[in-house]
């Protein structure tokens, strides 16, 4: 008995150290599990965290490659870096502000590579669609030297004074995307040539006139490689207007009709100019081009007294680029090389048949003499109105004394008004006509100002019954409407041919078929 109560005692022993073993061990393990498991989540939430990490530095590399060529190559490519430029800083910051919500939406053309000749450099000069048909044919020239093209530096020094650059007047970040395809163009040049250039190392000329591309390739591109810069000093009609490439002039419409897009401020006033004349019905534009620098450039001073002429001719002086300085200005009138008076344009709108209660919405800036020389068009049509009875004047004041902005204001109104009626073949009305004859040919009436007044005289001093008058006013522009016509090719005098950006007949083949089909 004693032997086996100390027996079972030892095992009751051994038995509780194993027990206690089992739990010791049974912890241990509980112990290695819950260390391992820490370990585990350990890794676990770093491994979360690096992929995090990981993802949010490639949307943004993608972000930023999804801008384009705005500002992401500086970044990406050794460019110039907006961080060590605060402009170019706050205006990155503004440009993600403002394109986040819409990078993944908008599709960029693909990126054209080609090797670089060079950059080119260009200083516009004269009004608005000057300036606007020049940036077109520089685009194109670029395009066709296979060079870089810097954004346009526009006329700061003309009539007008006006100091606005080219982004105060176009999406200068449109401009650039949607030519990538074609042209690599930049804000700037690249910081070492931009030293260079500020030094004066590089080639500055004005190209000639109505030049043939070939002109560019063989006098222009073995300047951009010698120097690696060059810039032209004026951009105004350099380039000929028939006997191009079909790509040159296709590209051409392409910058002027899609490229070239006002800035956000502009257009949303524009659709509200628009929007203001469209709920009171039907309206015309009148492009009365009876300015103080049309006459004073043109010589024409029909209509002044002795004060203004002298005005006039004193002005044409003042301005040492305006080459001729004594003009004939009846000569010049009869000839139709003068923009139509008040008195004038009254007359004819009349004669056409144009509803004297329609709207008449004035696109141009102050009229020599004022309300004085406004009075008969006023009483033959009192629905005149212009942009600054429109608008509130705070709603202006962005644009007040720059007149390019205007001009723009005025351009956007003309594409969408029923009827176009410029008094004068300026720049305006040419690439208004032209660009509204891309819409689909609305209707622009181009007056024959050498036929008018000829009949303007001859009735005036009673040679002609109204009727007689009327008559052969509408007789003489039945096709001159802005329908679908070939352009004229005058060979050797590009100057009295049609102009291209009035009549970019290559670009409107296809429209025309389908006009002439219906």
């Amino acid at each position: 008995m004693c032997k086996l109560e100390e027996s079972d005692k030892q095992c009751s022993c051994r038995h509780g150290r194993f027990s206690r073993m089992g739990l010791v061990v049974l912890a241990e393990g509980k112990v290695r599990n819950f260390k391992n498991s820490v370990a585990s989540k350990s890794r676990t939430k770093m491994w979360i965290v690096r992929a995090i990490t990981a993802a949010l530095i490639w949307t943004c590399v993608f972000q930023l490659v999804a801008l384009g060529e705005t500002w992401g190559p500086r970044l990406l490519k050794g460019w110039p870096s907006c961080f060590n430029q605060p402009e170019a800083g706050r205006e990155l910051s503004n440009l993600v502000q403002e394109s986040s919500a819409q990078a993944t939406k908008v599709l960029l053309p693909p990126k054209r590579v080609y090797r670089n000749n060079g950059y080119l450099m260009v200083s516009c000069n004269g009004g608005l669609n000057q300036m606007r048909a020049a940036i077109c044919d520089m685009v194109a020239i670029a395009r066709y030297l296979n060079v870089t093209l810097i954004v346009p530096e526009l006329d700061k020094t003309s009539f007008w004074a006006d100091p606005s650059d080219f982004d105060d007047i176009f999406d200068v970040n449109h401009f650039i995307t949607s030519l990538r395809d074609e042209v690599r163009v930049l804000r700037e040049l690249p910081p070492r040539l931009r030293k260079r250039f500020e030094l004066g190392a590089f080639h500055s000329l004005a190209p000639v006139s109505w030049s043939n591309i070939s002109y560019y390739l063989h006098q222009i591109l073995p300047l951009v490689q010698k120097h690696k810069v060059v810039h032209l000093n004026r951009t105004d009609a350099r380039l000929a207007n028939n006997g191009l490439p079909i790509e040159i002039q296709k590209l051409r419409c392409r910058v002027n009709f899609n490229s070239l897009r006002f800035t956000p401020r502009i257009e949303e006033l524009g659709r509200k100019v628009v929007r203001i004349l469209r709920e009171n019905g039907p309206f015309l534009v009148l492009h009365l081009r009876y300015e103080m620098d049309m006459l004073a450039f043109s010589g024409c001073s029909h209509g002044c007294n002795i004060a203004e002429a002298d005005e006039l001719t004193r002005l044409r002086y003042a301005y040492p680029w305006w080459k001729e300085k004594v003009i004939d200005s009846q000569m010049r009138r009869k000839e139709g090389l003068c923009p139509l008076t008040p008195e004038e344009t009254a007359l004819v709108l009349t004669a056409l048949g144009i509803d004297p209660n329609v709207q008449i919405y004035i696109a141009a800036g102050e009229i020599y003499g004022g309300q004085r020389r406004m009075a008969n068009l006023s009483a033959a049509f009192p629905n005149l109105v212009r942009k600054e009875t429109l608008l509130k004047p705070e709603e202006l004041k962005f644009f007040q004394n720059h007149s390019s902005q205007m001009a723009a204001l005025d351009y956007l109104v003309s594409l969408e008004s029923d009827v176009f009626v410029p008094t004068y073949d300026g720049n305006m009305a040419k690439v208004v006509e032209g660009h509204r004859r891309f819409l689909g040919f609305k209707k622009t009436i181009s007056l024959d100002r050498k036929l008018l007044v000829n009949l303007i005289d001859r009735y005036t001093n009673g040679l002609l019954s109204w009727d007689e008058f009327s008559s052969a006013v509408k007789e003489a522009h039945v096709l001159r409407m802005g329908s679908p016509r070939e352009r004229v090719v005058i060979p050797d005098r590009p100057k009295e041919e049609d102009y291209f950006y009035s009549n970019p007949y290559e670009c409107l083949q296809l429209l025309d078929e389908q006009v002439r089909s219906v």
